[in-house]
């Protein structure tokens, strides 16, 4: 029998009471470790087969109709979709750029999950712990036309898009910017709709972050359907987002990254509503990650559609009197290619034609809420490089 969101969600608020600031952990009590155990429980589903990874995290292969996702209460009669029933075509020439590399996912070859499994990572008392103190620490876009968030230690580097639409997708320069305890630094795309009481998101990218995976970039997921408030998930770490990939796992570690001066990588990410069931799909290349099923937004929020796309980074900090860290690869959009971060190719699917389409590039908006501290800088070209941007900047934006 399906265990009930509500026991899963009054768990975790327990959990908000051992986060500290200045980075010191609270020992939980007894009576706590047991209450997170039994959380542990429910997140973590019994593997047919596991794996441990060079990094120390266990990698488990789930059946794929007993995950995580199936104890939300809006989909206890969903019926899986394993792959979408379209794939948009993202790119319409055959000029992609040779100037990066794809996928920086080296999936260990001793690794293979069952014919009717997904791949999930594996959360540990110390995961667990840790992950609610950075959803504690706040994860939410504040944008410039959304003045409602309170974006406390949070900057901002996106071109931001909005009008009507049925997914985007971009290629994201992956790097591995130190960070440290109570800090994040991240790159993604995100998808939005809806008014500041109810904001509905999902986003997909790389982050770096202690209390998520180590000091390493990693890939990550992220979805809201309540402004960030009731709900609010990184990875497949409540129930709602429907892994169906056996060959990626949501949390592994990025390897390799880009390096100054050197070789460039890039994670190509889209997210996009399906023609039919209307689920929305995030795809990492060809690979069919997951998706969010429709029944979990409504229809002032992502239901229908979507009426922003953000692309770009964000940095944080929790701390005050703090400097904040380091965004994408430490350097202005200025710095250019193989210094400063990107992310090109960006394309959305217009909600009016249904066709892929470039955005103009009048549409694409530039927002740093901290412009001494961080930049981004909209651009056209061609190929793959036809609408991209670069942004950035270096550790040092003091936190009041």
């Amino acid at each position: 029998m399906r265990s009930s969101t509500k026991l899963i969600l009054l768990t975790l608020s327990t959990i908000a009471f051992f986060f500290v600031t200045e980075s010191r952990s609270t020992i939980p009590s007894e009576e706590e470790k047991k209450e997170l155990e039994k959380l542990l429980n429910h997140i973590n589903k019994p593997a047919i087969k596991s794996f441990q990874t060079k990094h120390g995290y266990i990698l488990d292969c789930i059946d794929i109709q007993k995950q995580l996702a199936f104890d939300h209460p809006l989909l206890k009669n969903h019926s899986i979709q394993l792959k979408p029933t379209y794939i948009p075509k993202w790119t319409s020439d055959n000029n992609t750029s040779q100037k990066s590399s794809s996928l920086p996912f080296q999936q260990n070859a001793n690794i293979s999950c069952p014919l009717g499994t997904v791949i999930i990572k594996r959360t540990t008392l110390e995961d667990l712990i840790k992950i609610q103190h950075l959803k504690t620490l706040g994860f939410n876009y504040r944008t410039s036309k959304d003045k409602r968030f309170d974006i406390t230690g949070h900057h901002y580097a996106l071109a931001e898009y909005y009008e009507e639409n049925f997914g985007a997708m971009g290629n994201i320069n992956v790097w591995d910017p130190y960070v440290k305890p109570d800090q994040f630094s991240l790159a993604s795309i995100s998808i939005g709709g809806g008014d500041k009481d109810t904001l509905q998101s999902i986003s997909a990218g790389w982050i770096v972050s202690p209390n998520l995976n180590q000091h390493h970039s990693g890939l990550f997921i992220y979805w809201t359907a309540s402004g960030y408030n009731e709900t609010g998930c990184f990875n497949t770490l409540c129930p709602g987002f429907v892994q169906v990939s056996s060959k990626f796992a949501l949390g592994d570690l990025a390897n390799p990254v880009s390096t100054y001066d050197g070789q460039q990588y890039h994670l190509i990410v889209s997210i996009f509503q399906d023609r039919v069931t209307r689920d929305w799909w995030f795809m990492l290349r060809d690979e069919p990650i997951g998706y969010w099923p429709r029944s979990l937004f409504d229809v002032n929020g992502l239901a229908n559609k979507a009426d922003r796309v953000y692309w770009g980074g964000e940095v944080f900090s929790a701390a005050k009197r703090r400097t904040s860290p380091i965004m994408g690869s430490g350097l202005f959009a200025q710095a250019g290619f193989k210094k400063a971060a990107f992310v090109n190719g960006l394309k959305v699917i217009d909600r009016i034609s249904r066709k892929v389409t470039s955005p103009p590039i009048s549409a694409l908006i530039p927002f740093a809420n901290s412009p001494n501290c961080y930049n981004i800088e909209t651009k056209t070209g061609d190929g793959d490089w036809y609408r991209y941007i670069f942004y950035g900047g270096p550790e040092g934006c003091t936190i009041k």
